[in-house]
């Protein structure tokens, strides 16, 4: 949904409430985690994006703050059983602090094209998500598709049910990296057509990229650690 006000005219509060800031790189040390989630917390960002075996630690820091968790499961290939995905989908989702859960289609089936498969898995998954009144958010992994198979697989993922379309894990190799750039975003506002939300992730690196997106209607956006400062512009706050 497009804002009522120009981004660049927001506050850093209102500009933070559209990210969710990246924790998971599986390489960080607990003690990472930690300062990453509380510095996430301080500067009100919407989630915390975060892998699942660090909820316990996540949710203790994030409690009574704006700042919710989201965790990602199936992630990054979403290559698991659909029994093996809404299992972790019911982990993840109990916790209060937990707002969203973000989830990858299977990406090499959209290429398959063995979309009613996709739709069937991520029904699935959808359904157990808001049995615990939590958004389920599909990442479609579109820098490894075309654009027709971009917005099959956004078809599909809208008549699953899915809360939002979402564009990168940012661990895919092997692929020319664009992530959410202006032109999938808009891709995938046509074919959500209102019907679900859209998070940007993946190559979201300057503050410029970052307003134009927000301009254009975008819901959210996943942002790594080291872009966050830039991207909310906290050089000119210090």
């Amino acid at each position: 949904m497009k804002p009522l006000k120009k981004a660049a005219e927001m506050t850093q509060d209102e500009l933070a409430a559209y990210i969710d800031y990246s924790v998971l790189k599986p390489e960080f040390t607990e003690q990472e985690i930690i300062e990453l989630t509380e510095d996430g917390k301080k500067l009100k960002c919407a989630t915390i994006c975060i892998n699942p075996s660090y909820l316990d630690l996540c949710d203790q820091i994030v409690q009574g703050s704006k700042t919710g968790l989201c965790p990602v499961v199936d992630f990054p290939f979403g290559t698991s059983s659909t029994e093996s995905r809404v299992e972790q989908i019911a982990i993840a989702a109990q916790y209060p602090s937990v707002k969203e859960v973000d989830i990858v289609a299977n990406f090499g089936k959209i290429r398959s094209g063995k979309l009613e498969e996709v739709t069937d898995d991520l029904k699935a998954c959808v359904k157990e998500c808001h049995k615990y009144g939590k958004e389920l958010k599909v990442i479609l992994e579109t820098d490894a598709l075309t654009e027709d198979e971009i917005r099959a697989g956004a078809r599909a993922a809208i008549k699953a049910g899915a809360d939002f379309l979402k564009t990168s894990t940012g661990f895919l190799t092997g692929y020319p990296a664009v992530g959410a750039s202006p032109e999938v975003i808009e891709i995938l506002m046509e074919e959500a057509d209102g019907k679900a939300k859209i998070k940007g992730s993946g190559c979201i690196r300057t503050r410029d990229h970052f307003l134009k997106l927000i301009d254009m209607g975008i819901d959210r956006m996943g942002i790594g650690y080291r872009s966050v400062p830039v991207v909310l512009d906290l050089s000119q706050n210090n």
